[in-house]
């Protein structure tokens, strides 16, 4: 799988053209897997990871058939799991999510001028929170295997390989470029680089889960080599977002993890904390050299000659404060699906996107877009406090939260990573490994 991709990213880099080639290919393999097994292994699942993970590559290397593909690609395979497996009787709530960005419409249909494109704005704007929705319907209270489970993380994390070697053939000596304090394009292949970081923030916690979760020297090694050259190249991009969510989901998943485990097995993950510590100052290290210290002063919010900068947000406060108080003037059903933008152009001048899902949601669904935080935030950890055995479920759940308040929902991962934490994981080493041990469970579940 490794050096498939390897080899995935190395031909895109050689002749550009083969992306669309490659974009089709992944779509058709996914979902004639789907159809032909009926998603009796959760395929669905591991499609729609697929792409999710692959979307910015796609957008990178202008290969996807429009700019929305990878957000209606994991819809589209969602769906279909849901029609071969059905879904939780549980997962009303995000029905009712679903059904609040409705009136967001009827209100922006009523309002739009006419040089707008109504379908783009709605669609552009609408298919983010629509993935969520349709991943959280799929995953909420799905049983899925811890084996299928590793599976899904491993869709997810091919083609960030793929799409991070392709970026150390773009530019593989970051010395031999010129790097300021702004988000460096150079590092992205001209892509920009906030999204890049947030996909690469998300493939540092995918390798380092695998890193502890995964008892095999010769794969820790592999995983701990990954870690090291996608975390440089996160951080090259000078976007910081990706790569402090990054940094926050493996401290919550490590904190989840060795609360669970047993004192004889804490000794193991202690050394390989160690170990884990050591790989990541080399990394600070090694890229503080090659961005010629400029580095440290992105992260530290200073500017060339080291003076500390008033904003650390980068505009993002005052964003969120236009929306703020377009659900301040309109508190009952909002400006409208797509307004807010419209509405900074009139007050400043400027079609600035929002970078703020929360705002947005209030801004421009007002008292329903409460109510839809309210689902978003508090359903999950209802979920939580019953079931904790998703060693993954605060590290995704902080993603998620994270990247929707720096990056909105441009792209369909941080949707789809928040269905991942609502999966409840079965360990297929407790099952029952006989007839008489299972009759014995179903009649002890019945009465239950």
């Amino acid at each position: 799988m490794l050096l498939l991709h390897f080899l995935i990213g190395f031909s895109i880099f050689i002749y550009r053209p083969l992306g669309k080639l490659y974009v089709l290919g992944a779509l058709a393999y996914f979902l004639f897997i789907v159809l032909q097994n009926k998603n009796k292994n959760n395929e669905a699942l591991m499609g729609a990871a697929y792409i999710a993970g692959a979307e910015v590559f796609f957008r990178m290397i202008e290969a996807a058939p429009f700019y929305e593909t990878g957000k209606y690609s994991v819809i589209l395979f969602l769906i279909i799991g849901m029609f071969f497996k059905g879904t939780s009787s549980r997962t009303m709530p995000y029905w009712a999510y679903l059904l609040i960005l409705v009136p967001g419409i009827v209100v922006a249909a009523s309002t739009w001028g006419y040089e707008y494109d109504f379908r783009k704005q709605v669609a552009f704007n609408l298919s983010g929170p629509v993935a969520l929705g349709v991943s959280a319907v799929y995953c909420y209270y799905k049983k899925i295997e811890k084996e299928d489970y590793q599976k899904v993380l491993l869709m997810l994390l091919m083609p960030l390989l793929s799409q991070m070697f392709y970026l150390y053939l773009y530019t593989p000596n970051m010395r031999d470029v010129a790097v300021n304090l702004q988000a460096n394009y150079a590092a992205t292949a001209g892509y920009g680089p906030n999204q890049i970081s947030t996909v690469f923030g998300l493939g540092m916690f995918i390798l380092a889960s695998r890193f502890f979760t995964i008892r095999n020297n010769f794969i820790n090694s592999i995983d701990l080599v990954l870690l090291v050259m996608i975390s440089y190249r996160a951080l090259m991009t000078f976007s910081r977002g990706g790569v402090l969510a990054g940094i926050i989901c493996i401290g919550a998943f490590l904190f989840v993890f060795y609360s669970k485990k047993q004192f004889r097995d804490r000794g193991g993950i202690k050394r390989k904390i160690l170990l884990f510590g050591a790989a990541g100052i080399f990394i600070w290290g090694f890229s503080l050299f090659q961005s010629g210290g400029m580095l440290d002063n992105r992260y530290t919010n200073r500017d060339a000659a080291g003076r500390l900068k008033d904003d650390i947000t980068t505009g993002r406060v005052e964003l969120v404060e236009t929306e703020l108080e377009g659900f301040y003037y309109n508190p009952v059903l909002g400006i409208g699906v797509g307004k807010g933008k419209e509405m900074r152009s009139q007050e400043t001048g400027m079609e600035t996107a929002s970078h703020n899902e929360i705002s947005r949601l209030l801004s421009e669904h007002g008292m329903l877009g409460v109510v839809a935080v309210v689902i978003l935030i508090f359903v999950p950890v209802i979920f939580w406090t019953k079931f904790k055995n998703n060693y993954y479920f605060l590290a995704f759940l902080a993603f998620w939260f994270l990247t929707i308040n720096h990056s909105a929902m441009r792209i369909a991962l941080p949707a789809f990573v928040y269905g991942l934490a609502l999966l409840y994981i079965v360990d297929d080493k407790k099952r029952p490994r006989n007839k008489k041990n299972l009759e014995a469970k179903t009649a002890v579940t019945a009465i239950e």
